[in-house]
């Protein structure tokens, strides 16, 4: 909901109780009087009341007593003839996010169903959020899945987007553009799934204008120029479709409409058009009595003007996903005017205008409201399934607004089953599309009989094949070209998942090995123990620490050492093993990622070190006086206790400083020395110092400390040497 709430002012207006609230409700009783019985209107006016009390000095930025938004709210859902039970719920559709009021409460005054419709539409506002793009994906992963148990949620809502865009001006602009952007991405399209046609245009139209004003006006001054130019046109047209039906035995309505202005913008910025170029911006619609008229009054028009190749759609024989359905064709008009006209029937008008809300608003043509029905049922369905698949709220939203721009692909099955899929799509999102295991051992396709690259772009009509295979996985490459927003959750939900079990086990046994050194095994250690560490450290359960070891997230020494304490804090219950004391972790230097020598102070064997715990690197050892670890000495959960382990597996890089006089055969005299005592040297830096002296920076390779020492006493033996010793990570010598 949009609070739209602010601050009130030193003296508010209050507007006397006889003016605009009470009235607006009058109006809204008397259309509400047009279908409800009396004693659900009774019920609905007690809910008005309710809301008035509860929403009592609270006013919009506009200045108006806030009830006046739910009041707007339910008259525009009473169009849709919707029952009492969302009626109340559109008039308390935002108490228990603005007041104090409870899902309890009104459950109890009201029912339970409005009580669950107002709590499927209130935010989720006493939750912390990380930040405002999680707070929205939460709150719309809330009302998405709460629109898939009851489809009312969702229509009170866009009823509610709908009010507050129709009165954005007194927002201010940066916000006006947020929610502009927010409605174009969301809440049009979920109306234009659902078939509420009007509501998608007047979104569409309320956004453009909210988002691009300045656009908004030169277009419409420019609509305006051309209606006087083109009215000729528009009304020869009309009369002669007019005369011409009737002629052919049809009898029909015909009437002419200007195409809204976010379709003509639309248009301009896809095909890069200037607006003189947008020729088609009149449409005709021809409402008949049956089917077979449809058909009979296409040839009519084709009869008249000639159609436009590759512009016939026929949506009666294959309905969109939305339930919509009408013939679609273009025709060359006078003068060279491309003209669009739609045909269909009274009902497809019903349902082409008020989509799933017809269910509500007409019962007489019950077979096709049932099949709409279905198909926005398998819609909802196909929304908790994403739900089921996405790792968070950003995801799932992310899938949702990929499925919220369908095309009009239509392809076929080997069995002739129809399938609609986005523009764009291909085999694999039709295999999923199929079922998820079709989709998951997909390993080839044959596209018209003809076997296709698995990435290649269906067209309509196109006659598709699954190839699959029993041990075939999803690849990961995948993802780059599949459109459909089940493809890209199942095929992410099942990599993630194979990774997790390889992580689980390998975290395991890592894990396992790195406790005998506390005299453990993990079948050892105790669920207090670990219900201790877990709850320390924020995590839910011991799979989701075995993934992070085995993916080098944390360090398997630590967790045992964290583990062990846990549990010796435990070892007072019976039956919990004691762990033996264990020493420092021991370094060896070559674990790989998990463990780093820091970069810093450049630690060898021998030398004082402590570790440091690095948030998604793992452990870094540092010296002792290292000045970085100096900054960290607050924070000692931080600190882990190191030693060097015994090995002359591998050689270290150090770096020393070397001044000399300027003499010539320097530099060969001191690179002879180092590598008399079996050193390699990784880098040389030259720079004068005082004319007479030259300092030399040398990045060398030592076993330990004590071969460090015995390079270091070498190039102190060269004659030139003045001055030698380690470089600090301060820069110090």
């Amino acid at each position: 909901m949009e609070t739209d709430l602010a601050p009130a002012p030193p003296q508010p207006f209050r507007p006397p109780a006889s003016s605009a609230v009470p009235i607006d409700f009058e109006r809204l009783r008397e259309k509400l009087a047009t279908y409800l019985k009396p004693e659900d209107l009774g019920r609905v006016e007690a809910a008005y009341h309710f809301s008035a009390r509860a929403h009592e000095g609270q006013f919009r930025i506009s200045g108006e007593p806030y009830v006046s938004h739910p009041v707007a709210v339910t008259s525009i859902v009473a169009d849709w003839h919707l029952d009492p039970q969302a009626l109340i719920a559109a008039l308390l559709h935002d108490v228990m996010e603005d007041t104090h009021i409870s899902k309890a409460e009104i459950a109890e005054r009201f029912g339970k169903t409005s009580a669950e419709l107002v709590d499927g539409l209130s935010k989720l506002d006493k939750i912390e959020f990380r930040s405002q793009e999680e707070a929205q994906a939460e709150n719309f992963r809330k009302m998405l899945l709460a629109m898939a148990s009851d489809l009312r949620v969702i229509l009170i809502k866009l009823a509610d987007r709908l009010h507050n865009m129709r009165t954005l001006d007194c927002v201010r602009p940066a916000k006006r553009r947020r929610i502009a952007s927010e409605t174009l991405e969301i809440y049009a399209p979920i109306a234009n799934r659902l078939g509420l046609n009007n509501i998608y245009r007047e979104l569409q139209e309320l956004s453009f204008e909210h988002k691009y004003p300045m656009r908004f006006r030169v277009l419409a001054k420019a609509i305006r120029a051309a209606r006087g130019n083109r009215r000729e046109v528009v009304g020869k047209v009309l009369s002669t479709i007019e005369e011409r039906l009737p002629q052919w035995g049809i009898t029909a309505e015909v009437y002419g409409r200007e195409k809204h202005l976010y379709s003509i913008y639309r248009k301009m910025m896809e095909k890069h058009l200037s607006f003189s170029q947008v020729l088609d911006i009149y449409g005709f619609r021809v409402i008949v009595h049956d089917v077979p008229s449809c058909y009979l009054a296409l040839g009519a028009l084709h009869s008249m003007y000639k159609p436009v190749p590759g512009k016939f759609k026929d949506y009666l024989a294959i309905p969109r996903a939305n339930g919509y359905q009408s013939l679609h064709t273009t025709l060359i008009g006078p003068f060279g005017t491309p003209v669009e006209v739609q045909i269909r029937t009274r009902e497809m008008h019903h349902i082409a205008e008020s989509g799933v809300a017809s269910h509500w608003l007409y019962k007489e043509d019950e077979k096709t409201l049932t099949e709409l029905q279905q198909k926005t049922h398998s819609w909802l369905q196909s929304l908790l399934e994403l739900q089921s698949t996405s790792v968070g709220a950003a995801e799932f939203l992310e899938h949702v607004k990929i499925d919220l721009f369908p095309g009009e692909v239509y392809v076929f099955s080997p069995m002739g089953k129809i399938f609609n899929l986005p523009r764009g799509s291909t085999p694999v999102d039709f295999a999923y599309a199929v079922h998820t295991d079709v989709g998951n051992r997909c390993v080839a396709c044959r596209i018209n009989s003809d076997l296709m690259p698995l990435r290649s772009e269906l067209r309509n009509g196109d006659q598709v094949e699954i190839i699959t295979a029993a041990h075939a996985a999803p690849n990961p490459a995948w993802l780059s070209y599949v459109r459909t927003g089940k493809a890209r959750a199942q095929i992410r939900h099942f990599l993630k998942n194979a990774q997790q079990e390889e992580s689980v086990a390998l975290g395991e046994r890592l894990l396992n090995q790195a406790l005998r050194p506390h005299g453990l095994t993990l079948g050892q250690i105790s669920t207090f123990a670990w219900d201790r560490f877990l709850r320390d450290r924020g995590v839910r359960i011991k799979k989701d620490i075995f993934a992070d070891i085995g993916l080098g997230k944390r360090l398997p020494v630590i967790v045992a050492r964290r583990l062990s304490q846990a549990q010796d804090q435990e070892s007072g219950r019976p039956d919990v093993v004691k762990p033996k004391p264990a020493g420092a972790i021991q370094i060896r230097g070559s674990e790989g990622i998990a463990v780093q020598l820091a970069r810093c102070c450049q630690p060898i064997p021998g030398d004082p070190i402590i570790g440091t715990i690095r948030k998604g690197q793992g452990l870094e050892v540092h010296l002792h006086d290292c000045p970085v670890v100096a900054k960290l000495r607050g924070d000692r959960a931080r600190w882990v206790d190191v030693e060097w382990e015994p090995s002359d597996e591998r050689l270290f890089d150090v770096t020393i400083r070397v001044l000399s006089k300027n003499s010539r055969g320097v530099l060969a005299r001191v690179a002879s020395a180092i590598s008399e005592e079996d050193c390699n040297i990784q880098t040389v830096n030259m720079d004068n110092e005082q004319g007479d002296y030259t300092a030399l920076n040398l990045t060398v390779q030592v076993r330990d400390r004590m071969h460090l020492a015995r390079v270091m006493r070498a190039v102190r033996r060269v004659p030139e040497v003045v001055r030698i010793g380690r470089l600090k990570a301060d820069g110090r010598v």
